[in-house]
């Protein structure tokens, strides 16, 4: 009794009991089939228990040959005498690299992780170096440098980006840096475009920023406003990126900033400049001052060496272009001092302190001032010529600058050429503002026999009108079109408004909105047929890729592609002086069906001389011309003779109007099947009464040998 305390009790044999004969009843030959027999035994439960459901309790039971019974693992692994899991291999095994039988192909593979470069990222890592190491040097060549053999031209958005966004985390000190190298990159390093786009990140991120700068609107309200004093933005920047902004966010509340708080205060652009005290650098004015000063301490001593000196002391190496205009100036107006500051000049080359951009860069500022340097020194201009081959020969200046002293500023009797056509331009243009005279300006502007000139006429034509109101916009829209007709080739447009369009950043610096002003003059001369559609491709294909005068052609484009484009832009400049194109065109036609119809000669002059725009005559010739071909009835050449008897339509009008009639034959032609030999019949009555000018007759006689071939095959 005490020996069984340890071990089962009676109600647990009773279970064993029943379980071992229920292993019996199921343990059959391991080939009899066990799940269509499972039914047909009734399975024994023990006291109280519950009967399982048929196929549980033999799910994972297996009997070996020996008759025992195991628990088979789950998915069939494990177990004596079992087969093991499906592909299980021997955990112990491995490859012997000795073994004859070797191959390397069995080896396990290893997957080794690699990160792949993103060149913006890397481009990033880069600029924060230089940034720090300009930050701790103040050297802004090297910065320059540095910046420059990075390459990545296109990621200069993000360095203007990164070197704000540190300086406004840092002092006064990095702040004014910061605005410092901006000015010496500007144009040289970085272009106009990236400056901008640099400037808008800076925008869009602004509430980014101002989570971990308190200040930060302030701040770069500030930095805005220095980017426009030091000229690098054009005000009208700042209108543009608002408008892209929410009115809500901290960028347009920078904007805000800049504009109400900084610009339009009294003496906006001293104080801007020197908001940021105690910078290790001077303002622009103070350099300038210490400059001159230095220059004439050097010309009392003579001291070349302490000069050099001084020049390097100053610390502002993207600056030394001053020194070099400043020097020739003074060796002009001190002639004894001439040979000491060609002495200079070429220490300070050969030494490396004046780099060869700076000084051709200084010679250049020069020469674009002669004209007002000429004022106070007669003799400037020859003096100035003089200095250039010799500091050439010396080789302290690089020879290019000859090349670009050509191209970019005019010396002797062209420019003084140059200089009075321009004056005379100007008060054309005003006079025509004044009288709404087109024939007289045409007149005068022939009188000034310069037609190599013409671009510049128009350039300066839409400045001036850029900068009043809508009326003289207008004007000069109907001007265009009577220049183009009567005076003007197609490509001295297109060289005009490439022009405009090549300084459309310094036109932005007077005039805030004057890429929307352009873009409209440039629509509406396509509208105009003043300049045809691919004019367009041509003049943005003369201009660098992302200026803002490719931005200016595209949204030329733009507007031309909207909807009504035409009756939008003829009333852009909201109605002007002269009728739109498309409603003098039916007037013309009405004036012509009256006096087809029977009107007085007289009269229908009157007509014409009452609508006003005699540089769009041309339209009163080919429209008489084309019903004189439908209508079979030539008497309206006789109105043509009166018009132009009595001056009111012009021997170029009429020119321009056959011309346009020469052009269109193969269109008329399908209408009028005759319509080459009436031309003809109606040139040789125009060229023998003297209407068209001598050069329409070759040009005639050549298509209309090639209308009359066309017609007899």
């Amino acid at each position: 009794m005490a020996s069984n305390e340890g071990f089962l009790t009676e109600e647990q044999r009773e279970v064993m009991k029943i379980a071992s004969q229920n292993v019996d009843v199921l343990s059959s030959s391991p080939k009899s089939p066990k799940g269509s027999l499972l039914p047909e035994y009734h399975i024994k439960a023990p006291a109280g228990g519950k009967v399982p459901a048929p196929g549980m309790g033999v799910k994972h039971v297996r009997r070996q040959h020996s008759g025992k019974h195991i628990r088979v693992k789950k998915d069939g692994a494990g177990g004596k005498g079992t087969w093991g899991k499906l592909l299980d291999t021997d955990g112990d095994s491995h490859i012997d690299r000795n073994d004859p039988n070797y191959d390397s192909g069995e080896e396990p593979y290893q997957l080794i992780g690699s990160s792949v470069s993103d060149p913006l990222d890397d481009y990033k890592k880069s600029v924060v170096s230089i940034i720090e190491e300009y930050f701790s040097t103040g050297d802004v060549e090297l910065a320059a440098s540095d910046l420059g053999d990075l390459g990545s031209s296109e990621y200069h958005p993000y360095f203007i980006k990164r070197l704000v966004s540190m300086a406004m985390d840092r002092h006064d000190k990095e702040k004014e840096m910061a605005s410092v190298l901006l000015s010496a990159l500007y144009a040289d390093v970085i272009s106009p475009a990236h400056i901008r786009d640099g400037f808008f990140m800076l925008l869009e991120s602004a509430d980014d920023l101002a989570v971990d700068i308190l200040d930060a609107v302030d701040i770069l309200a500030l930095f805005l406003a220095r980017a426009v004093v030091d000229d690098i933005l054009p005000p009208a920047f700042l209108a543009r990126a608002k408008k892209a902004l929410l009115e809500s966010s901290k960028g347009s509340q920078a904007i805000q900033t800049a504009e109400k708080s900084y610009l339009s205060a009294p003496h906006h652009a001293e104080l801007v400049e020197k908001r940021w005290g105690g910078s290790t650098h001077f303002t622009v004015e103070e350099v300038k001052k210490k400059i001159a000063y230095l220059l004439r301490e050097y010309v009392e001593s003579g001291d070349t060496s302490e000069a050099c000196r001084c020049i390097r002391q100053l610390g502002v190496s993207f600056f030394h272009h001053e020194v070099v205009k400043r020097a020739l100036t003074l060796a002009m107006e001190i002639r004894t001092a001439e040979p000491l500051i060609l002495k200079l000049l070429k220490e300070a080359a050969e030494e490396g302190l004046i780099s060869s951009s700076q000084m051709v860069k200084g010679f250049s500022r020069l020469a674009e001032s002669l004209d007002d340097l000429a004022l106070d020194i007669p003799s400037a201009k020859s003096l100035f010529e003089s200095l250039i081959p010799r500091a050439i020969s010396e080789g302290w200046l690089d020879a290019s600058f000859v090349k670009s002293s050509d191209e970019d500023v005019d010396v002797g009797s062209k420019d003084d050429k140059l200089r009075r056509y321009k004056e005379e331009a100007v008060t054309i243009i005003h006079e025509y503002f004044l009288s709404d005279d087109i024939p007289e300006l045409l007149r005068s502007l022939e009188d000034l026999g310069t037609p190599e000139y013409n671009p510049i006429f128009l350039k300066r034509l839409i400045t001036l009108a850029m900068d009043r109101k809508n009326r003289e916009k207008e004007m000069a829209s109907v001007l265009l079109s009577a220049l183009h007709i009567e005076i003007f080739s197609t490509e001295d447009i297109v060289n005009g408004f490439v022009m405009l369009l090549e300084s459309a950043e310094d036109t932005a610096l007077d005039i805030l909105d004057a890429s929307n002003e352009l873009a409209l003059f440039l629509a509406r001369a396509v509208i105009d047929d003043v300049l045809a559609p691919l004019n367009l491709e041509d003049i943005a294909n003369r201009l660098p890729p992302n200026c803002t005068g490719s931005e200016t052609v595209r949204m030329a484009r733009s507007l031309i592609a909207a909807r009504h484009a035409g009756e939008r832009l003829l009333r852009c400049w909201g109605g002007g002086t002269g009728w739109a194109v498309e409603d003098a065109k039916d007037k013309i036609q009405k004036l012509l069906e009256e006096y087809e119809s029977g009107g007085v000669v007289s009269e229908a002059c009157q007509c014409i001389r009452d609508l006003g725009m005699p540089f769009f005559n041309h339209e009163v010739v080919k429209k008489a011309l084309v019903m004189a071909m439908e209508k079979k009835n030539d008497r309206i050449l006789d109105l043509l003779q009166e018009c132009f008897n009595v001056g009111l339509i012009t021997i170029n009008q009429m020119t321009k109007g056959f011309s346009r009639i020469k052009d269109s034959l193969d269109d008329l032609a399908l209408d009028i099947p005759n319509a080459g030999k009436k031309f003809t019949l109606y040139v040789e009555h125009a060229q023998k009464k003297g209407w068209l000018l001598p050069s329409f007759g070759s040009a005639a006689a050549a298509a209309d040998s090639s209308v009359l071939l066309a017609v007899a095959s």
